[in-house]
């Protein structure tokens, strides 16, 4: 399966810096289909993008901005939002003026999108791992690019087993990370990908192994509850400490980890105490390095409660 690539990546290459520098090279890049990237620097009054390339004015017309932009699937907000940020392109043509030399090119977004979808996007499957770039986020999710601007979304409930009440607790903006094809949907022309992400950041005993008793270690308060506090120590990993006077949501604590207690997935903590200072999301940790997975199941073996999702027949419990 040819590899497509989140737009940015592209921009980083010597290859890609090498064909928007040079004309020869750009025609080059038409005759053999290659998707190149560069700066959208302006989106004008009819929606076409400008596209900064060094060696000559380039132009993204409307209807090529986007894959869907033609039916009304997509909306004009997908051109205007791209302004200052890379845009991945097919070359439609180069127009030279009267004496023979190039004066811009024609360019088309929807052409390598299409490509990505067709070569790509449409042979994804449930448990099929793979790179993603986000790119906004909201209160229900993070929307992610899958490739070549092609958006999805990763649901709040599916970034991690511990539970955020926010999807920028986890990621930011422009970060690179791996998700897990769920489902695929043929919704018109274009199939729809739905990820999810915790299956990715290991099990509970995977989790726990960093951690023992005795310890007193740093958490991030998730929730204040009647009967305690949550606390996060890891994305798939929390535990319940005894309720503390004057604490919230969003502290960074240290917490003393009375026990660990497999068999029923809890971790008991005492707050030690518990101030303002922000964590800066840290670096994901991936558990699971294949290309594929057909299940995954959080639980450990002897406890009553089950956390597990199966790809294969798209069903999660």
């Amino acid at each position: 399966m040819k590899k497509y690539y989140p737009e940015g990546i592209l921009t980083e290459s010597q290859e890609n810096e090498d064909i928007i520098n040079s004309a020869e090279k750009l025609e080059e890049a038409q005759r053999n289909g290659q998707i190149v990237e560069a700066y959208a620097v302006v989106c004008d009054k009819d929606h076409n993008l400008i596209v900064d390339l060094p060696c000559m004015k380039g132009i993204i017309p409307r209807i090529d901005g986007a894959a869907g932009i033609e039916d009304g699937s997509v909306r004009d907000i997908a051109l205007i939002s791209r302004v200052s940020k890379p845009v991945c392109f097919k070359v439609s043509d180069i127009i030279k003026d009267k004496s023979g030399k190039p004066d811009y090119a024609l360019l088309s977004r929807r052409a390598a999108q299409e490509e990505c979808y067709q070569n790509y996007i449409s042979l994804l499957r449930p448990g099929d791992i793979i790179d993603a770039k986000v790119t906004h986020i909201e209160k229900f999710g993070c929307f992610v690019d899958i490739g070549c601007g092609i958006p999805s979304l990763i649901p709040v409930d599916s970034i991690s087993v511990s539970r955020i009440s926010d999807p920028a607790d986890r990621f930011n903006i422009y970060q690179n990370i791996k998700a897990i094809v769920k489902t695929t949907e043929q919704t018109g022309r274009f199939p729809r990908i739905n990820l999810t992400h915790k299956e990715l950041l290991g099990t509970w005993l995977e989790n726990a192994s960093v951690f023992h008793a005795g310890e007193t270690v740093t958490g991030i308060i998730r929730s204040v509850e009647n009967y305690g506090v949550f606390v996060e120590l890891a994305p798939n990993l929390a535990g319940l400490a005894e309720n503390r006077y004057n604490v919230h949501a969003g502290q960074t604590a240290s917490v003393f980890i009375k026990a660990l207690i497999p068999d029923k997935m809890k971790v008991k903590l005492v707050i030690a105490d518990a101030t303002e200072r922000e964590i800066k999301n840290r670096d994901i940790k991936y558990y699971i390095s294949d290309n594929h997975i057909d299940y995954w199941r959080y639980s450990t073996e002897n406890s009553n409660k089950v956390i597990e999702t199966y790809f294969t027949d798209f069903t999660e419990t």
